[in-house]
C-alpha cells in the first residue's frame, strides 16, 4: 500500500514547519521532507531562480512519491509557492492531501522578525524580499490552492488549535495510512 503523502503549503512564517513537527510527534512513522534542508544539498548556494526552483521543486515531489511507493507516509514541509508544483504531486502520488496554512502577508513578517532561530528558511527573507529578493507572497507569487483538502485559516487561531485541526483531518481522513 503507498504511504499518505501531506504536502503543507503557506508563506514564509505560516507555521508550515511547526505543524509538520506536530503530525510526526503524533502519529510519529512520518518521514519530513524539508524544502530549505533539500535545497542546501542540491543548490549549495542558491539563487532562488525559477530553474533552480523548477528542480528544487521537482525533486521534492519525486522523493515523496517514491518513498510513498515503499510504503512511507511523508510531509512535505515546503511553500512550494506555484501551483504546477502542487498539482505535479497531486498527479503523480496516489494517497495525496494539501494543507494550506492560509496567514496574512502581514502576520508572516512578524512572526519571520520574531523567530529567534531561522527554522531553515533564510534569515531575514522578508526584509531580503523587500531589497528584490524572491521572496513567495511578497516579491514573487504565491498562488493559492484551489481545493485543498484542508484550509487552515492560521491568522484566526492558535498553532494548537491549527495542530489539532490538521490533526484531526489526517486521522478522519486518512485513517488507515497513519496507524
Amino acid at each position: 500500500m503507498t504511504g499518505l503523502v501531506i504536502w503543507i503549503t503557506g508563506l514564509p512564517g505560516s507555521g508550515k514547519s511547526t505543524i509538520a513537527n506536530g503530525i510526526k510527534d503524533r502519529f510519529q512513522k512520518f518521514v519530513v521532507l524539508r524544502m530549505d534542508e533539500l535545497r542546501r544539498v542540491i543548490t549549495p548556494q542558491p539563487t532562488y531562480s525559477e530553474t533552480e526552483r523548477e528542480t528544487v521543486y521537482r525533486a521534492i515531489v519525486y522523493m515523496a512519491k517514491t518513498l510513498s511507493e515503499l510504503g512511507h507516509p511523508v510531509i512535505i514541509d515546503a511553500t512550494g509557492n506555484l501551483k504546477r508544483w502542487r498539482e505535479l504531486a497531486r498527479r503523480l502520488i496516489p494517497r495525496y492531501m494539501e494543507v494550506y496554512l492560509k496567514c496574512s502577508l502581514k502576520t508572516c513578517m512578524e512572526r519571520e522578525a520574531l523567530r529567534m532561530n531561522s527554522h531553515g528558511a533564510p534569515r531575514d527573507i522578508y526584509k531580503k524580499g523587500l531589497f528584490g529578493h524572491p521572496v513567495p507572497g511578497l516579491s514573487a507569487p504565491y498562488e493559492e490552492p484551489d481545493n485543498p483538502e484542508a484550509l487552515i485559516e492560521i491568522d484566526t487561531m492558535s498553532q494548537g488549535a491549527a495542530l489539532a485541526a490538521v490533526i484531526d483531518k489526517v486521522a478522519h481522513s486518512f485513517n488507515e495510512s497513519v496507524q
